[in-house]
């Protein structure tokens, strides 16, 4: 495994992340979640699959 150390401090990567756009921040922060945890990517390809299956039910239908 190619490992790349990057000296940068945790701060300097939150100061970053903040001046993010929101839709870039959000994109980030939904990369991070996928890169660090297998429950997360299992989430979204369980909630895909159940999508595509019409295993959903839209706001209207719930709220209404």
């Amino acid at each position: 495994m190619l490992q790349l150390k990057v000296p940068i401090s945790t701060d300097k990567i939150i100061e970053a992340v903040k001046k993010m756009k929101k839709a870039d921040r959000e994109a980030f922060i939904e990369d991070l979640l996928a890169i660090t945890s297998p429950e997360y990517l299992q989430s979204v390809k369980e909630a895909r699959a159940e999508y595509k299956a019409g295993k959903t039910k839209s706001h209207k239908e719930i709220f209404s």
